[in-house]
């Protein structure tokens, strides 16, 4: 459950504002989870640009897009792309890789954009961590009115049964020479992460929150957003959607 970035965060037991004001902004977010498979990233983009057959500079949006790993790939293979995130920390460090047909903007996945796209993706599970289960429309919503006429979206998500079925309850994770203590236990349909680690001497916890959705979930969402769900996959191979087995869910729609 490394992707599981998402949700109100608290320090040395002192509630922060929210989620978007703390974790994603601390520098200890990106020490934990520096080791993140770029080369599976980068296959899963090479299957997913193919399957959908853009045009040569399609407009692409990197939807959540963190420090741009995929913005940066997409780009390198001739796409127009634009990531978005909320973090501004993280738009920051993406911004360094910025040239004609690379932008990354701070921006509310809740919103419409103000351009259209011929593809919107929204990664590694990026979605279901607000407060308000109706923002889950919300986003689906400005996505469908961000794409072209003829455009496509994906949205990558954790296949939840399977996540669920493997859960692991307790470990510790060194990074940095930092002991990061993680727990993991599902409550209220939803799958939470608490981290304690210390640094410096100084103590902090934080709490990863992501909702438990399911196809069916999903599915109920985009017909009342009038969103037509084209095609499910399984995994990074584009490989078909299996519910107790397939480590991923990955939904086309338009």
């Amino acid at each position: 459950m490394s992707e599981i970035n998402q949700q109100p965060s608290t320090k040395n037991n002192q509630p922060s504002t929210n989620w978007f004001a703390s974790w994603f902004d601390t520098k200890y977010y990106h020490i934990l989870y520096k080791d993140r498979d770029y080369k599976e990233a980068q296959t899963f983009m090479d299957n997913l640009t193919h399957y959908l057959n853009l045009p040569e500079e399609a407009k692409i949006l990197d939807l959540a897009c963190g420090k741009g790993r995929h913005s940066v790939y997409l780009n390198s293979l001739g796409y127009d792309v634009t990531g978005a995130d909320l973090s501004e920390n993280s738009i920051k460090e993406a911004s360094k890789f910025e040239n004609e047909k690379l932008h990354f903007k701070v921006h509310d996945m809740r919103d419409v954009c103000d351009s259209k796209y011929d593809a919107i993706f929204n990664l590694f599970t990026s979605f279901g961590y607000f407060e308000n289960d109706a923002d889950n429309l919300t986003t689906l919503k400005a996505i469908k009115h961000s794409l072209t006429e003829y455009g496509f979206a994906c949205i990558d998500f954790m296949n939840v049964d399977y996540v669920i079925d493997n859960l692991v309850p307790e470990e510790v994770k060194t990074v940095e020479n930092i002991d990061f203590h993680i727990k993991r236990y599902v409550k209220d349909n939803h799958i939470f992460k608490e981290i304690d680690f210390e640094d410096n001497g100084e103590k902090f916890h934080f709490t990863e929150k992501v909702q438990a959705l399911r196809l069916t979930d999903f599915e109920k969402m985009m017909e009342e957003a009038d969103i037509y769900l084209l095609d499910i996959f399984g995994n990074y191979k584009l490989q078909p959607f299996y519910k107790n087995q397939s480590e991923r869910l990955i939904m086309i729609f338009k």
